[in-house]
């Protein structure tokens, strides 16, 4: 796991120690990403010129035969590669079988022969892994930018000032850059107020976008915004489509639950293979303890597991997540969180997620992963499952309450939400009223499942010049019915965009490699392929099954916390001042991005616990944060 980073110029007179320089100050910038060793490659001609930066995070091959930016053996390629490709070593023997020589005995080596023997196009489908990567092919004089299926690891690219072309893991790369000239995109701030975080392809700086999972961009020295367009070499649309026909057939749930059960052992078995310790980051829920008992199962000595606890009871797992991890024999080990190391790292994450970033278990998140970090520098986690089988709660109030609501007349529906936004109190059925109040008048089932998610349902009210461009529509193929599209928007949006932006920079930004086995693309497309009526049936009912063959199902069987802080009390004490700091009315006009009048009104309610507001304010407070943080 590294960090990737580099430019093209039409201009090759550039003297390539100057070239050097601007490439090493990209690389210096994601220096967290690859503790282990820095490395840099230019050339310069007639047709322009190109320089990679690379930092090394050394988890296969620890010797310098290791080491990027890699050129292949033939000289035609040059590779800076961030990530982990499970079945490097199938692949590595059939290029031997074909007259490939190997130098050393890292991944990104294999990675490499394979894209000079077949070409970027034709490698890629041969990849089992996560992976963001910039190939340089020397006689086409062409730059290939690549990221995985799921887009497990980010990439990110734009065009500067000259016509320069910039690219790498993360924005401070491209900001490191003498060319680069940041501005926020009011587009991407409009999403970002919606949503908590900044979906692909856009980042909030205009001129800069994030490579779409799946996808594949060739540019070459010269060309200008509009000339190259991102490709599509995976989609999750195409892979629904592919299912569809073992959907109608339907599916024998014992045989079904046998076949997932194969699959998740063989992800979670490539996933250890590593030189460097590894372990899990654990919550003892279905997910992570079941890619802990698969990695147990097959481990010579007991696993390391670490997971979080709080103050608050009620957000507290670490008793159940021990009791779990007895279960499993396991070595863990636990960190307790209070409201005191909350406000000591919140003021770090800004500068950490490089982008606008508001998912509150970013905090957890990113203790968690430092405190790991000091034991291991491989971790395994459970992200993903509940986007593949339905276990987030809003899945099953979504489709109730839209089989209910849905079919009435809009009308109908906006008196309704009118009077469920009255709905009194902090309760937890209190604030399910208002959060359906703001969706069920929604035309459609996707506009609805938006709404119901959204930090901001009306970003509008709060921003003082609001640009959001149009939703995306439902692809073709989908299987019938709300479940499926929440499903769908969540895997192909929500999963990269979020949940997998907050794993990469926690554990990123202490030097940590984070593997996903439940997002093998292999067991992705197996559930596509499942009925609907599997999936749906008791949040991650098929996940349950196949953990009840290692951990009683009464050690598991409890609601849903994740990594989630009690944030609402956290705005109510320890970070109060730091909140109203961001908050102050003078600071919010003079710098022209929202409307003081509707977030200070949250805040009012807020800091006085009339009513909670945690997510909506989160969001003002993260831009605030990054704001301050970047300029």
């Amino acid at each position: 796991m590294c960090g990737v980073a580099g430019f093209l110029s039409a201009d090759g007179r550039t003297h390539e120690d100057e070239l050097r320089a601007a490439a090493a100050r990209m690389g210096d910038a994601l220096a967290h990403r690859g503790p282990d060793g820095a490395g840099s490659w230019v050339e310069a001609s007639d047709g322009g010129a190109v320089a990679f930066a690379h930092r090394r995070l050394a988890v296969l091959d620890l010797t310098p035969a290791g080491a990027q930016p890699m050129r292949s053996a033939d000289g035609r390629w040059v590779l800076s590669y961030n990530g982990e490709v499970y079945n490097f070593r199938a692949l590595r023997a059939e290029l031997e079988a074909a007259g490939r020589a190997f130098r050393g005995g890292s991944d990104t080596e294999a990675v490499l022969a394979a894209i000079a023997e077949w070409g970027v196009e034709a490698a890629l489908p041969r990849l089992d892994g996560m992976f963001a990567f910039a190939a340089w092919d020397r006689r086409e004089r062409t730059l290939h930018l690549v990221r995985d299926r799921l887009g497990v690891k980010p990439m990110y690219y734009g065009w500067a000032d000259g016509g320069t072309f910039l690219f790498g893991s993360e924005l401070r790369a491209l900001r490191a850059h003498p060319a680069f000239r940041p501005a926020v995109d009011r587009e991407a701030l409009t999403l970002y107020l919606r949503r908590g975080h900044v979906p692909a392809p856009y980042s909030i700086h205009e001129g800069v976008r994030q490579l779409r999972p799946g996808c594949l961009l060739s540019v070459r020295p010269g060309q200008r915004p509009g000339d190259a367009s991102p490709r599509a070499w995976w989609s999750l649309a195409a892979a629904i489509a592919r299912g569809a026909a073992r959907r109608r057939e339907g599916a024998d749930a014992r045989a079904s639950i046998e076949r997932l059960r194969a699959l998740l052992d063989e992800a979670v078995t490539a996933r250890t293979v590593a030189d460097v310790p590894l372990g899990v980051l654990f919550s003892g829920g279905v997910d992570s303890s079941l890619v802990a008992a698969l990695m147990a199962a097959r481990a010579a000595r007991p696993i390391r597991t670490f997971t979080v606890g709080f103050e608050d009871a009620a957000f507290d797992e670490a008793p159940a997540a021990a009791a779990v991890a007895r279960r499993l024999g396991a070595e863990h080990a636990e960190l307790a969180v209070t409201g005191a190391d909350a406000r000591a790292v919140v003021p770090r994450l800004a500068g950490r997620w490089d982008e606008p970033f508001a998912d509150p278990s970013q905090i957890p998140t990113w203790l968690i992963a430092e405190f790991a970090r000091g034991e291991v520098t491989v971790a395994l986690s459970g992200d993903g499952g509940d986007e593949l089988f339905a276990g987030y709660s809003h899945y099953a109030l979504a489709r109730r309450a839209w089989a209910a609501l849905g079919w009435a007349p809009r009308p109908a529906r906006r008196g309704l939400a009118r009077a469920l936004r009255l709905a009194p109190g902090r309760s937890r059925a209190g604030r399910r009223l208002r959060t359906l109040a703001g969706a069920i008048a929604e035309p459609d089932g996707p506009s609805f499942h938006r709404a119901l998610t959204s930090h901001w349902k009306r970003p509008a009210e709060a921003l003082a010049l609001p640009a959001e461009p149009p939703a995306e529509p439902p692809p073709r193929g989908l299987p019938d019915g709300l479940g499926a599209w929440m499903l769908y928007a969540d895997t192909a949006g929500g999963l990269p965009d979020r949940m997998l932006t907050k794993i990469d920079r926690a554990s990123m930004g202490v030097g940590l490699e984070v593997r996903v086995p439940l997002l093998d693309h292999r067991v992705v497309e197996y559930v596509w392929g499942l009925p609907m009526r599997l999936r749906e049936r008791r949040g991650k009912w098929m996940l349950r099954r196949v953990l009840r063959e290692y951990v009683p199902p009464a050690l598991t069987d409890r609601p849903k916390s994740g990594f989630t802080p009690p944030l609402d009390g956290w705005l109510r004490g320890p970070l109060r001042e730091w909140a109203e700091e961001l908050l102050d009315e003078a600071r919010l006009r003079r710098e022209g991005y929202f409307r003081p009048e509707p977030i200070l009104a949250r805040w009012r309610e807020q800091a006085s616990g009339a009513r909670d507001w945690r997510h909506p304010l989160w969001s003002v407070l993260m831009f605030q944060a990054w704001l301050e943080a970047w300029g």
